[in-house]
């Protein structure tokens, strides 16, 4: 381990700001770290081996499961796995009907062939190893290289490092830390057959609906389980009948006494993405432009799909989860916006980078190694905002999931396939083409011309109304737009255009998709399909856009690795970590938090609230079943999952732990190791800690693993899985 690494590690322990007494424990920890805060670990009550968290193949680190934008974990010898009901959503959606609406109903498995398939491209994988490939990937490259060459050398080489990793049958990926500081390789065992075992209702999973979305107190049943499967030999296998369930060597135990206020608590799991360390030029379009945009789009499109759905099952169901997602997107937006602004973020990112230039002004040593750094990034951000909204425009026309995204993958699939492996697209490359398959196969579930034709009409009209020196010349020739045209004249011609172009297309039919994925490019051309038509036309300035990008991307590679130096160096050793989709750690406690003055939030909720928030319609329409089970325990009968303090079954828990998107399902640890909770949402306060830390005020949200319980013994009545689970309930 190098003197920097080292450094920044240590680093770590301390808090951001100091003289802060903190209440939140900031820091997404990478397994290997943490032996290096065992000091701090005693002090928090963690009496499991700080060393045990860097073996991968030990517990509990080799029980966590990434179900890829989700954490998970195995609880069971059989290959059960638990995470939150949205985690699984897909898979209640991908088997749902209008007269059969899991989304709404929920499902229980009672055997093991009633176990649904997750839908084509589920996995659950393990990562088994992480290696610093630091040297391999970044190391001797050629200063006088431009920043386009520079992109893909660093490129060429992590296709190499990937190849090789996964040569052995694993799934692998190299991942940058620290701002290219370092990079590592990330092996995973990968498990291809996944099937939905059991998720109690949305009255339960899903209580207090987009209203709590992202507040306290919570009173949500987020939990439900799969099955990982394997081939009879004990390979990963995709889906088939004779599948027989994975058998890991490491599994989770539950312990039915839960978390008490207080008491320290381990979360692991992949948190997605955090950007603490950006500059403030950054931040500023963040605050500025992007976030607001997002904010708006989110609004607009999920107006438009109210509309679409309130009058037809079957288009409800195929556009749940993108409401959903756009919901939980439009929130965490928001509350970014309001955080950065309540925390007045800008202000201190300005002073500490007028600090940070003089700091570096101040000696010769320090102006020769980082002074240009700084000032080229902000060229840099300048640069990109120049186009930003072109840009933007470009790639909102073509992503999501679309019928033409569908036509955009399919040509580039086809001019990728006569090229050799390593100089193709990472996206293109042959380890991903079953994955590209799957995508189609499932998209088919979710896919639908009304939908598709209103979502892609906004985007067109975004393009409509660009100025002259940002308008997308596909577009414009396709569509009959012109700079300057009336909103209604825009409209119209947009409408004619969706007209012709949705009446001369085939690929809303999965056959025709995955007949066109492999075919070579003449093949693909000569379907003469319209919309494959209007994404040939877009690749061009497509494919400019990502130049540009590769090319900034090549740059940023030289000046963020040294900016971080510069910052870890000028703030003693203060620094953390960002997330970036690996596996992590994170410690803390279990503790309320004081919302504003005179407003005090405990850390804890009960089935009291439930009664309280039910209507019976909507968001708030928990089960009768539900109901009557608590009306049954204030009548008298009892439940090993009541809380003797509380005189109740505990709900949902606050803890002080650091985490963000891709955290979801992630488990809670007691300090013995053993699972209490499930993390599954943080408060609106929380929202902004991808951007800034609050040591204060800084909330998750968890279920309590004694409200699971509860659901499944006395509600649900899943006594086998309980027995798989290794809870007896007391005669």
């Amino acid at each position: 381990m190098s003197d920097f690494t080292r450094r920044l590690i240590l680093s770590l322990a301390l808090p951001l700001l100091p003289g802060v007494a903190a209440a939140g424990e900031e820091g997404m920890w990478m397994p290997g770290q943490v032996p290096e805060i065992r000091a701090r670990l005693a002090g928090r009550g963690i009496d499991i081996d700080a060393k045990t968290f860097s073996d991968l193949a030990g517990s509990p680190m080799g029980a966590i499961v990434s179900l890829g934008g989700c954490s998970a974990s195995f609880v069971s010898p059989e290959g059960l796995i638990v995470t939150n009901q949205h985690c699984v959503t897909g898979a209640l959606q991908y088997n749902a009907t209008p007269e059969r609406n899991l989304l709404v109903e929920g499902y229980l498995a009672k055997t093991r062939d009633e176990e649904l398939p997750a839908g084509p491209g589920a996995r659950a994988a393990v990562t088994v190893a992480m290696t610093d490939v630091t040297s391999e990937i970044s190391g001797g490259i050629d200063p006088a290289l431009s920043d386009r060459m520079r992109f893909d050398v660093i490129e060429r080489r992590t296709k190499e490092r990937i190849k090789a990793c996964e040569a052995g049958g694993l799934r692998c990926r190299v991942a940058s830390f620290f701002e290219g500081n370092r990079y590592f390789e990330i092996a995973q065992q990968e498990l291809r057959d996944v099937r939905l075992v059991y998720t109690p209702a949305a009255g339960i999973g899903n209580f207090g609906g987009e209203t709590d979305n992202w507040q306290w107190p919570r009173h949500t049943g987020d939990f439900g389980f799969y099955r990982a499967y394997v081939a009879r030999d004990g390979t990963p296998a995709p889906y088939a009948k004779d599948n027989v369930p994975y058998h890991p060597k490491r599994w989770l135990k539950l312990d039915p006494k839960g978390a008490e206020p207080g008491a320290t608590i381990v979360v692991a799991g992949y948190p997605g993405s955090t950007r603490r360390l950006v500059t403030f030029a950054e931040i500023e379009r963040l605050a500025d432009w992007t976030i607001p945009r997002q904010i708006k789009r989110a609004e607009d499109q999920l107006a438009i799909l109210a509309v679409l759905s309130s009058s037809d099952p079957a288009t409800a169901i195929k556009v749940a989860n993108r409401i959903r997602s756009l919901n939980n997107r439009l929130t965490n937006n928001r509350g970014t916006l309001s955080g950065v602004l309540a925390s007045h973020l800008l202000e201190t990112k300005a002073a500490r980078e007028k600090a940070l230039i003089g700091w570096i002004a101040a000696d010769p040593e320090r102006r020769k190694e980082f002074e240009a750094t700084l000032p080229a990034l902000d060229a840099l951000a300048a640069e990109e905002n120049r186009t930003r909204l072109r840009d933007d425009v470009l790639r909102s026309i073509e992503g999501g999931q679309s019928a033409l995204s569908s036509a955009e993958t399919i040509y580039r699939l086809s001019l990728a396939r006569p090229k050799p492996d390593l100089e193709r697209d990472p996206t293109y490359q042959e380890r991903n083409w079953t994955r590209i398959r799957e995508g189609q196969e499932r998209q088919q579930r979710t896919l639908d011309p009304k939908v598709d034709r209103a979502l892609l009409r906004y985007g067109l009209e975004e393009a409509a109304r660009l100025p002259g020196d940002a308008r997308i010349a596909a577009i414009d020739v396709a569509a009959g737009l012109r700079p300057g045209m009336g909103e209604a004249e825009a409209g119209h011609a947009i409408d004619a255009y969706l007209d012709t172009l949705y009446a001369g297309t085939k690929l809303f039919e999965l056959p025709v998709r995955l007949g066109l994925l492999e075919k070579p490019t003449a093949g693909v051309l000569a379907a003469k399909d319209s919309m494959i038509g209007l994404a040939v036309a877009l690749y061009p300035e497509r494919s400019e856009l990502e130049e540009r990008e590769k090319t900034h991307d090549g740059l940023r590679s030289r000046l963020t690795p040294l900016y971080v130096r510069s910052l870890l160096q000028f703030a003693g050793g203060v620094l953390a970590p960002d997330a970036n989709g690996t596996l992590r750690v994170t410690f803390g406690r279990v503790e309320g938090v004081a919302e504003r003055d005179g407003l005090q939030y405990l850390p804890q909720t009960t089935l009291a609230g439930i009664v309280e928030k039910s209507t019976g319609k909507g968001e708030f329409a928990a089960p009768k079943r539900e109901l009557d089970a608590i009306a049954a325990l204030r009548a008298g009968k009892t439940t090993p999952y009541l809380d003797a303090r509380l005189g109740d079954v505990p709900v949902n828990f606050l803890a002080t732990v650091d985490t963000t998107g891709g955290n979801s399902g992630s488990p809670a640890l007691s300090a013995k190791g053993e699972l209490v909770g499930l993390l599954f949402d943080g408060t609106f306060d929380t929202v902004a800690s991808d951007l800034v830390f609050d040591p204060v005020r800084t909330r998750s949200i968890l279920v309590d693993v004694r409200y699971m319980l509860w659901i499944m013994d006395d509600v649900d009545g899943v006594a086998p899985l309980l027995a798989e689970l290794g809870v007896r309930r007391p005669s």
